[in-house]
């Protein structure tokens, strides 16, 4: 659920900070007053578009901040997939707006705008306006259909995803094979040139790496036996002032001493062991120093065979690694070419059992979901029973699109009558915007025993509806809440009144400055806030008895 939401600097927003509770939270405010901002900013947080003007006047920057809390299993460990670090269940997602650019985080690390979304749609599902437009389309019905069905067809769909992959690689593999005569004859030649190439050049894994420093180092050969004879100075046997010149005459007095004191015979010992490294490593130093002295001719050979392998790169790979397997695709490309009617007729054969596959899929597919959508739209209806459209008639319909995809090959859509008499017709041609928004719910209702997202943000699921219908759609809220934690922006007393946690979002002005504020109402000033809601500029006694007789009815039928 979202525990917490901060926002700064965003519009006309200072600074807010309100923290939310489970089932149904209600939030309302005078027209004006900024709760599309409130929601806004949460869409922005979770990576929608920011406009220009985003940035409160005379700030650096906005900011958003969400806090979320889950023991859904399914989520935290998909998150730790992204490498992504969860603690306690908790989930914070930021997003800061600078001019020309934003940064989005989740627990403190960057995160690329597809990880965010992913992580989002996880967490909270957003209904405004356009979500309810998206109705209207009939992609959409197949997705709502297969969230209804999901149980059932889950492992079928990913099976369908798999296979037709595979039937789509297969058949361009085919339409790549099939060629003309004089066509093959130019590729095999081609691939020939290539593999040989490739197979002249007697790569090695690795190899490149091992190149690379020793073209370092014999390019710096020069400079590195300068500062090696320096060192073979200082520690060596020319001078006489060198550490093995000094370590050498140590050895020696120590030895006049041992017949004096046994603990000198320690010290002896172990400048012993330091003359016989230092020795060796003298003779090490020395053994490179003339090694090196003579690197031109290997210099030669490691800068050709260098430039072969970078050639080599920049044609076939960017490593030895993909150059081989470039090789090893190239020869089997050459043998499907020289044994070409052999091939084709493979590939033909494996594209049939590869179509069948996903014929099979996608029939099995179709099946369960013609079998579930009656389920769902008797569901369906009855919501819609429920929100007052009392002669409605709601069917889904399938239809074949003739080819297959990676989704199965249905076409499905969603009919409905909402007056006696009326025949079936699309949504798109019968469903008004306020319509639309009801049956956009009663969707929600049925799918959030489904759902495993927990939070839902409702905004303007009240378009159009009032008296009778604005109950059963605040019924209907309260219904989904006691599974989900819902966000829901209303003007409608009914729905306010239904609120498990009330909020107000108000605006004020000093004359040079506007901001916008929320905070959570106890429960006399949610009675106030529904009664202004009812009573408009003049709240009367019986206004605001009106208000409270409504959240008594609310209580009411939350029991129930």
């Amino acid at each position: 659920m979202l525990l917490n939401l901060h926002v700064k600097n965003f519009a006309i927003i200072d600074e807010v900070d309100v923290t939310f509770r489970d089932n149904l939270n209600i939030l309302t405010g005078e027209t004006g007053a900024g709760k599309s901002i409130i929601i806004g900013s949460v869409n922005v947080a979770l990576g929608g578009k920011v406009s220009k003007d985003i940035i409160r006047k005379g700030a650096d920057y906005a900011l958003v901040e969400l806090l979320f809390h889950t023991d859904n299993d399914y989520i935290l460990n998909r998150i730790k997939e992204l490498d992504l670090p969860v603690e306690d269940g908790q989930i914070i997602i930021t997003r800061k707006i600078m001019s020309g650019k934003s940064i989005s985080k989740v627990n403190g690390e960057t995160v690329t705008a597809a990880n965010l979304k992913e992580i989002a749609g996880l967490l909270i599902d957003i209904h405004g306006q356009h979500e309810h437009q998206s109705l209207l389309y009939k992609d959409k019905h197949l997705d709502i259909i297969d969230r209804f069905a999901k149980e059932n067809i889950y492992d079928i769909k990913n099976n369908l995803e798999v296979e037709y992959r595979k039937y789509i690689d297969i058949g361009n593999s085919l339409k790549e094979l099939k060629i003309d005569e004089d066509k093959r004859l130019r590729e095999m030649s081609f691939l020939e040139y290539e593999i040989n190439e490739i197979k002249n050049a007697a790569l090695k894994s690795g190899e490149d790496e091992i190149l690379t420093a020793d073209y370092k180092k014999f390019s710096n050969a020069k400079t590195i036996a300068e500062g090696l004879n320096q060192v073979y100075d200082l520690i060596g046997y020319e001078n006489l002032s060198s550490a093995g010149n000094n370590i050498g005459r140590s050895v020696k007095q120590l030895s006049r001493l041992t017949e004096y004191d046994e603990t000198i015979k320690g010290f002896y010992s172990q400048i012993m062991d330091i003359e016989t490294l230092v020795n060796d490593f003298n003779r090490d130093l020395s053994d490179y120093i003339a090694d090196i002295n003579g690197y031109e001719d290997d210099f030669t050979i490691t800068e050709q065979r260098l430039n072969l392998v970078n050639h080599l790169k920049a044609k076939y790979g960017s490593s030895i690694e993909e150059i081989l397997q470039y090789l090893k695709s190239r020869e089997e490309k050459l043998t499907q070419y020289e044994n070409y009617e052999e091939t084709l007729s493979a590939l033909n054969l494996e594209y049939v059992k590869q179509e069948e596959k996903v014929r099979k899929l996608s029939e099995q597919l179709s099946v369960i979901r013609q079998e579930k959508s009656k389920e769902l739209a008797s569901k369906i209806k009855e919501a819609l029973i429920d929100l007052n459209f009392l002669e409605v008639k709601f069917e889904i319909i399938f239809r074949y699109t003739g080819h297959y995809t990676g989704n199965g090959y249905d076409d499905a859509e969603f009919i409905i009558s909402t007056n006696p008499g009326e025949e079936l017709k699309p949504l798109s041609k019968v469903a008004s915007g306020g319509e639309l928004s009801r049956i956009m719910l009663a969707i929600k209702s049925v799918l959030a025993h489904k759902d495993e997202i927990n939070t839902l943000i409702f905004d303007e699921i009240d378009v159009g509806v009032s008296g009778r219908t604005a109950q059963k759609v605040s019924e209907k809220l309260s219904m989904i809440a006691d599974k989900h934690q819902i966000l829901c922006i209303t003007h409608l007393p009914q729905i306010a009144a239904m609120a498990d946690a009330h909020y107000i979002i108000e605006k004020q002005s000093d004359g040079i400055t506007t901001h916008t504020s929320i905070r959570s109402l106890k429960e006399k000033e949610s009675v106030e806030e529904i009664a202004r809601i009812l009573g408009g500029a003049k709240i009367t006694d019986t206004v605001i008895q009106s208000a409270e007789e409504m959240k008594e009815l609310a209580k009411r039928t939350k029991k129930y």
